[in-house]
């Protein structure tokens, strides 16, 4: 058979290209409670850009403290608000195989939360809006750590972890630090008297990739004017990752209603469903989950436990979904 040279030519250009594409995209591991399935109380993602820089979003319960063997490299841990269920008040002991409702979270990690620890012993920034930097700055300070890893990125700033763009935007929704978060006598009297300290407003995330790709992180939030006004028609958010588990957050039926009205991303990644949403990594039937894949007008993707998904510039999934 004769070949074109021409055409041999063409055809190592092309496998170059698609390579690079390939390369440019960004990867995304779910750190769930149960290997392969998305459970109740699963809030945690690695976000990796094509350099290699990782951030960790929301820890919360379901990473098993510092020494989770998922983790690896973390260059920032992101935390959207002081609940506990996101900062990490407990956690698991280690990433479980079956059924969600068999998770537990036996370790303690107050007063100094997941979020800290790991950013400790990761060496790793807490990049936060609102009053959270200086809390998060005095528990680094507190095990030993450099207060100065605690970064402060209000509302309409921005700051650069290696290639990733990192800014805050606003959610709507509470932010009290627990008494027990704070320790000692202050702590004991705000919990006795059914009170929780200041931290600011919550916040959600929008993050820009070394390839282009925007990913708005929501948080826990309600409905608000800037996920389209600031998401999709300033940062023009291509990716979205948001809560669905109603009562607390955003429903199913109103989360459906923000990516298909207000933000209209290429793709979006279901979080914070507050209910066991898979079983042998399907999705079952009647729940938030089922509901707002049904209403979603977009791809929705399922964030299974330890799946890495990989998507373009564009927001595409190109593998793992």
């Amino acid at each position: 058979m004769k070949l074109d040279f021409r055409t041999l030519i063409f055809g190592s250009v092309l496998a170059v290209a698609t390579q690079s594409a390939t390369a440019a995209d960004i990867k995304i591991t779910p750190l769930g409670s149960m290997d392969g399935e998305f459970c109740q109380l699963d809030r945690a993602m690695i976000f990796e850009d094509a350099d290699g820089t990782r951030l960790l979003y929301d820890p919360g319960r379901t990473v098993a403290g510092p020494n989770d063997k998922r983790l690896g490299k973390i260059d920032a841990v992101l935390v959207s608000h002081m609940h506990g269920d996101h900062v990490g008040d407990k956690h698991i002991s280690a990433p479980g195989k079956g059924d969600c409702k068999s998770t537990t979270f036996p370790v303690n990690t107050l007063p100094t939360t997941n979020a800290v620890n790991i950013a400790h012993a990761k060496d790793a920034m807490i990049v936060t809006g609102s009053e959270m930097p200086k809390f998060f700055a005095n528990k680094l300070k507190s095990i030993g750590g450099d207060p100065k890893k605690s970064k402060l990125v209000r509302f309409g700033a921005s700051s650069n972890v290696g290639g990733i763009t990192i800014t805050t935007v606003p959610a709507a929704h509470s932010n009290g630090i627990a008494g027990s978060m704070i320790g000692g006598e202050l702590g004991k009297l705000l919990n006795a008297s059914g009170l929780t300290a200041y931290a600011g407003p919550p916040t959600g995330y929008v993050l820009t990739f070394s390839n282009g790709l925007t990913v708005y992180l929501s948080g826990d939030t309600g409905i608000t004017a800037e996920q389209e006004t600031v998401v999709r028609k300033h940062y023009n958010a291509q990716l979205v990752v948001i809560n669905i588990g109603d009562t607390f957050t955003t429903g199913p039926k109103e989360a459906a209603w923000v990516v298909n009205k207000l933000i209209q991303p290429e793709s979006v990644i279901a979080s914070h469903a507050n209910q066991p949403s898979t079983s042998g990594g399907k999705v079952i039937e009647g729940t938030n989950l089922h509901l707002f894949k049904t209403l979603s007008k977009v791809s929705v993707h399922v964030p299974l436990s330890g799946q890495v998904m990989s998507f373009n510039e564009k927001g595409k999934c190109t593998g793992g979904c």
